[in-house]
This record gives structure tokens, C-alpha cells and sequence, in this order.
């Protein structure tokens, strides 16, 4: 069997700036692979870098030439775990890179069997939990009229991003403009272990679910401070990269937050997904700023977790790839009969 790869930059304007408390984004920066066999079918992956864990466009371009050579000198699509071995050994680093590839093969190999890729893995689109919706960091009043707009476009969890001088006025006006949304709050790393337990409990008395990495992830032991004396359940993000981290967060979170970006692969999200249950850990996946050629992937996944965060494709102006539904919050896995992944070029 012969397969066929390429792959392209694409820059993806937002809706709205994003910010959070490390910076802000006015757009961003995918690489699209596409992977096709030799009757023409194509598998569709994405990369979305984060410069954070060290990856930009730029380097997944650098690398893609020699991971997708891997992918045609194997030539199975079927042979997920040999690609991913070859994958890996090829390029150590560049989770992000590797992804796009894993997820292009993933959803060719399901389309050559004609199922949806949650299908092939056994799993019950119905168990699907709904998917939050992010507020980014901005002016209070811009704030409040996001959270009002999210809630009329009929999402009911909403993720509130802090990690201001303004953080309890931020919420408040989130509570007045959604009283009855399901939140969540993520610091991005941006609080003191001390400064998290007490900005623990005025959120609790606001009917927030759980906090999301609160300190940095540079700080393991300021996490464990945080997750004895918090109110809220604590998720770790930053502190959770990749499988080898899931043993040193057991005892500092109480829920493991995995992104494909992060984990190299969708075969070792799965794995991440099973250690966390098997120290205890509730399970969420969140996403960066992608486009439907990743985040369809990463909804595939949405049965085996607990929480999702997978709005990335939701906060873009466009997106060049329609993906699986997510009508008011809810991941629709069962609504449009796509084998794959579910991500289709709005153009085809």
C-alpha cells in the first residue's frame, strides 16, 4: 500500500482577542496534514503548536518532511501503533507535529473501515459530557457581555479565565450575567499557593465546579498546598504534559487535564486517560485555539472523560474545516453519520 502525504500552514483569525494570564491572541497559527492512500481517501490531522511547550508553526513545519516520510515508509494506516513508534523515534520532541500525523492516520484508517473513529474504540457517543465555552481575560463589562451572549447561544458551562487584580469582580459579573451556568475558573498559573486557597473559597461560595491550575507548574509543591486546603476541586493543565506526569499529580489534583497537543498521539491520550483513572483522577481534555482538524479528534475521545474543554474551533472567526457537532455546548458524536474523525473541508 502507498500513501500520500502533505501538509500546509494555515493562520486562523479569532472572533474576539484572547487573552489569558499569560498574554493575548488575535489568531492561530495551524498546520494541517492530510495523508492520502493510493484510492484516494485522505485522512485530515491538525497541529496546533503552543510556543509554551516550546512548538510553533515554524518547528512543526521543520519536522513534518521526516514523521510523514515515516508514515509512507510504513504504509499501513492500519499499523497505528508502528506509525506511532516510528513517529516517536523520528522526532523525540514536538508533541504537537506528531499529533497532526496520528490524527490524519487515525481518521483515514477509520474512513477505510467506514466508521467514526469513537466507533472503532468501542465507545458510547451518549456518555459524551458537555463541552465549556471560555471567557477570556478582558475589560469587566466586555466580560459580563460575553458570559450573557455564551448563555444565550445556549452553552451552559462556561470557563471563566482569571488570574487579575479584578479576579472576584470578573466572576461576579460572570454570576450576575449567568446564574445559572455551570462554571469553571483556569489561572493559568498565575496565583501564589496561598493567594489560590483563599480565592478558593469566595468561588466556592459562587457555585464554581473546580479551579484549573492555579500555580505554577514549576512549583509541584505549592500545587499539593493548594489541593489540602482548597474549596474546590483542583485540575491540573500546565503540570500535566504528558503520561509520565500523571503519577507525580495524583496526590495534587483531583483531575487530570489532558490536550492532544500536549500528549504526541491520540493512542497516548488514551493511555493518560487510563493511568489518571487508575490513580483515582477524574479525567478532562481540553484544547488550544484549533481548527475542526483537530478538535473533531479530540471529541472523539469526549466518552471516555469527565469534563470537556474542547471550544477551540469555537472561538475562531473561521474555520476552513467543518467538524463534529457541538450545538449548545453538547458533543454531538452521533449526529452526522462521518466516518473518521468527522472533520470535512466546508468546500467539499
Amino acid at each position: 500500500m502507498s500513501l500520500d502525504a502533505t501538509f500546509e500552514r494555515v493562520s486562523l483569525p479569532l472572533e474576539n482577542p484572547f487573552t489569558i494570564a499569560r498574554g493575548t491572541q488575535t489568531e492561530a497559527e495551524n498546520v494541517i496534514v492530510r495523508i492520502e492512500d493510493e484510492g484516494g481517501m485522505t485522512g485530515v490531522g491538525g497541529a496546533a503548536p503552543s510556543a509554551h511547550y516550546g512548538e510553533t508553526a515554524a518547528t512543526v513545519e521543520a519536522v513534518l518532511p521526516d514523521l510523514l516520510d515515516a508514515v509512507e515508509r510504513v504504509g499501513d494506516p492500519h499499523a497505528l501503533h508502528e506509525i506511532e513508534a516510528e513517529l516517536a523515534t523520528v522526532v523525540g520532541d514536538n508533541p504537537a507535529a506528531r499529533t497532526a500525523v496520528s490524527i490524519a492516520v487515525h481518521d483515514l484508517a477509520a474512513k477505510r473501515l467506514g466508521v467514526p473513529l469513537h466507533r472503532l474504540w468501542g465507545l458510547d457517543p451518549s456518555t459524551a459530557p458537555a463541552t465549556s465555552y471560555t471567557i477570556g481575560l478582558d475589560e469587566t463589562e466586555r466580560v459580563r457581555e460575553k458570559a450573557a451572549a455564551a448563555v444565550e447561544a445556549g452553552y451552559p458551562v462556561l470557563k471563566i479565565k482569571l488570574g487579575t487584580d479584578r479576579d472576584r469582580e470578573l466572576i461576579d459579573a460572570v454570576r450576575e450575567a449567568a446564574p445559572d451556568a455551570r462554571l469553571r475558573v483556569d489561572a493559568n498559573e498565575a496565583w501564589t499557593p496561598r493567594e489560590a486557597v483563599e480565592k478558593s473559597a469566595w468561588l466556592a461560595d459562587r457555585d464554581v465546579e473546580f479551579v484549573e491550575q492555579p500555580v505554577p507548574a514549576e512549583d509541584p509543591e505549592g500545587l499539593r498546598f493548594v489541593y489540602e486546603r482548597s474549596a474546590l476541586p483542583i485540575a491540573a493543565d500546565e503540570s500535566c504534559v504528558t503520561l509520565s506526569d500523571v503519577p507525580a499529580i495524583a496526590d495534587r489534583c483531583d483531575i487530570a487535564n489532558l490536550k492532544l497537543m500536549k500528549t504526541g498521539s491520540l493512542l497516548e491520550a488514551r493511555r493518560l486517560i487510563a493511568a489518571a483513572r487508575a490513580h483515582g483522577l477524574e479525567v478532562m481534555c481540553g484544547c488550544m485555539i484549533e481548527s475542526n482538524a483537530s478538535i473533531a479528534a479530540a471529541a472523539q475521545l469526549a466518552p471516555l472523560l469527565d469534563y470537556a474543554d474542547l471550544d477551540g474551533s469555537l472561538l475562531l472567526a473561521e474555520d476552513p474545516y467543518d467538524g463534529v457537532a457541538l450545538t449548545e455546548g453538547e458533543i454531538r458524536l452521533g449526529d452526522r453519520d462521518r466516518a473518521g474523525t468527522g472533520a470535512r473541508l466546508r468546500s467539499e
